[in-house]
């Protein structure tokens, strides 16, 4: 240690900014796993194929872009504001095993609304 006390604290203040916080460092991990994950969860999704429809329809591909991005990014705040609030009232594994749960719900949901429209009503079968 110095004899003066300003050397100190001009040292920690030093060595505190020429280390990379953690807050900055998870930054840029946080944004690429966010993009990536939503960019490759919404290739071929309905979406996607509703933009592509409503941009050869309307012949005008850039209000279409803007619309569907709007809509994309309404969406997402959405789902942020309320993945924050649940962060506090729950935790994170809780959180996440709830999102699980509700996931395969909704997809056995799906799964079970496709097969009951695929299947032919009783009126359609032929009486023997």
């Amino acid at each position: 240690m110095s004899s003066h006390p300003e050397d100190d604290q001009a040292g920690a203040e030093a060595g505190a900014a020429g280390a990379p916080s953690p807050r900055g460092s998870s930054w840029g991990v946080a944004f690429i796993t966010t993009f990536t994950t939503v960019f490759l969860a919404e290739l071929g999704d309905k979406t996607q194929l509703a933009a592509l429809l409503l941009s050869a329809q309307s012949g005008q591909p850039v209000l279409v872009f803007v619309g569907a991005s709007l809509a994309l990014i309404c969406s997402s705040l959405v789902g942020v504001l309320l993945g924050r609030w649940l962060a506090g009232v729950m935790p994170a594994q809780q959180l996440e095993r709830l999102a699980g749960i509700l996931m395969v719900a909704l997809g056995l949901w799906l799964g079970r609304q496709a097969v009951v429209n695929l299947a032919p009503s009783p009126a359609d079968l032929p009486l023997s």
